[in-house]
């Protein structure tokens, strides 16, 4: 069975909907565009109305009011990492009588999550999850987490990543309910979604239920590049998803409960505190790192784009202070631009360090509106030995032996982006029914 509870502004869904839509509403969307809906029907279903009337945007951590009330009296896990930040401006008005010259001064000031909850409610924290990069978000791509304990609250943090993807069912003794919060960038390879996959299988197993607090995509509007065959999932790639699949965490948790992706097809007890007043086309810019290596917007921008390279020998930047915006190697002589990496937070040991690169700077180019190719194909091209410049790495990142074979064949990247379109279209109608947002 599934178990899904969905709190998130609606308006009266639109008239031709077809029977069976699932309805699931709260407060009023205001100003912010069509119907909030979701037809992906569970068959337990509770409805939680949001205790938020307001006209500003919030994420879901954001959204206090309307998830406290599940977590107090309730033995309570987190999983999280540096991104799970609220508004002080979403906790004072609750919480305490204060002017609103105080207001105005604290608004654009954040506070995490679990140092609120350990400090300014009643809620009982028992452990903390962390995932990839570690839970204050500092340790190298890649890099083994292990455990330990939170040097603020002093709580035991339990590594989900390295040996320890998935929690065990001694690690979920206990817990009522498993709160998820982490900023995602909507991108296949960004292990925060397989980090989530795995967090839902576990809260499956042991009965219990995850709270997801949602957040924006600041890739949302794109869904874009080959889509993943099953025999080439991993770690940064696990379910049939392309690069770019524009949904948020919480709609992707829905997916995976809705496509049955768990073991065995079982479903997570879930619920999830929807952003209010949020549209996809809304520009969002990240008020914290979602890892050491994606420093800005522009990086996020390009992430998707340039991360391939991570499959190949072109250094994207790690060891400088514009990752992911930037890109070379000792080879490509012909580029004016260069770099030299050296280590820093995030990239201890970064390839090619102290070694001076060629390459280009894209920290000022445009926001792509795809996934783009341009850059990984022309570098191929001037590769000298294109037998060595593809790693086995890259196909797990595509998701697919074909990118490369195409890119080998010398395909053009308007006609390797045609071969994406009807695995593209089938996806986009998949995802349909999981969507909150307009």
């Amino acid at each position: 069975m599934s178990y899904t509870s969905i709190l998130t502004p609606s308006k009266p869904i639109s008239s031709n909907i077809c029977l069976g839509i699932l309805l699931v509403g709260i407060g009023l969307l205001h100003s912010c565009g069509p119907a909030k809906r979701i037809n992906y029907a569970a068959p337990k279903e509770t409805m939680v109305k949001s205790k938020v009337k307001s006209t500003r945007f919030l994420t879901g951590a954001d959204n206090v009011k309307s998830y406290l009330s599940l977590l107090k009296g309730k033995k309570v896990g987190v999983v999280s990492n540096q991104t799970g930040l609220i508004a002080y401006d979403s906790i004072y008005p609750i919480y305490d009588t204060i002017s609103q010259s105080h207001l105005d001064l604290i608004a654009h000031k954040r506070m995490h999550l679990v140092d609120y909850l350990a400090t300014k409610t009643h809620v009982e924290l028992t452990r903390l999850f962390a995932p990839e990069h570690g839970f204050r978000g500092t340790a190298d791509a890649g890099e083994t987490i292990i455990d330990g304990k939170d040097s603020k609250t002093n709580l035991p943090i339990i590594s989900l990543y390295g040996d320890n993807k998935k929690p065990k069912s001694e690690q979920l003794a206990g817990l009522d309910v498993l709160v998820f919060d982490i900023q995602d960038v909507g991108v296949r390879f960004y292990t925060y979604i397989s980090t989530l996959h795995y967090v839902m299988e576990a809260c499956a197993e042991n009965k219990v239920t995850l709270l997801v607090l949602d957040r924006p995509n600041p890739n949302g509007t794109l869904v874009d590049g080959p889509v993943l065959e099953k025999e080439y999932s991993s770690f940064v790639g696990m379910h049939p998803i392309p690069v770019l699949h524009g949904m948020t965490i919480g709609e992707y948790a829905l997916m995976i409960n809705g496509e049955k992706w768990l073991k065995d097809g079982i479903q997570c007890p879930l619920k999830i505190v929807a952003c209010e007043n949020y549209t996809r086309e809304m520009p969002y810019s990240l008020p914290a790192k979602p890892s050491p290596n994606l420093p800005n917007d522009q990086s996020i921008k390009l992430y998707p784009s340039l991360c391939l390279f991570e499959g190949t020998p072109i250094s994207v930047g790690r060891g400088t202070n514009k990752q992911f915006q930037i890109y070379g190697s000792p080879q490509l002589l012909a580029h004016p631009f260069s770099f030299t990496p050296l280590p820093n937070l995030g990239a201890k040991d970064p390839l090619y360090n102290g070694k001076e690169c060629c390459g280009e700077d894209l920290s000022f180019e445009p926001a792509p509106k795809q996934l783009e190719l341009k850059w990984l194909i022309s570098s191929y091209n001037e590769w000298e030995d294109k037998s060595k410049f593809f790693t086995p790495f890259f196909t797990k990142l595509a998701g697919t032996k074909q990118l490369q074979q195409q890119i080998e064949a010398g395909m053009s990247e308007e006609d390797i982006r045609k071969t994406w379109q009807a695995g593209l279209a089938a996806f986009k109608t998949m995802r349909t029914p999981y969507l909150i947002y307009n």
